[in-house]
């Protein structure tokens, strides 16, 4: 199974987080880091479950 990068980000009213290396959006939130990388870790399956492993990028992107 690959690993992927989850940055996780402390905001003044709760967490983000968002995984690196997906083609379209993933994002996950809570109030906790933890609830925020459960929420985004189910989001990273369902994304994959709906769209396939084609969503994962191959090559990261140079902007």
């Amino acid at each position: 199974m690959k690993q992927i990068k989850i940055l996780v980000e402390k905001h003044p009213d709760g967490y983000v987080a968002y995984p690196l290396g997906f083609k379209g959006v993933v994002v996950g939130q809570g109030n906790t880091y933890e609830s925020a990388l459960a929420d985004v870790k189910s989001a990273i399956r369902f994304h994959i479950k709906t769209f396939g492993r084609e969503v994962l990028e191959v090559e990261p992107r140079i902007i």
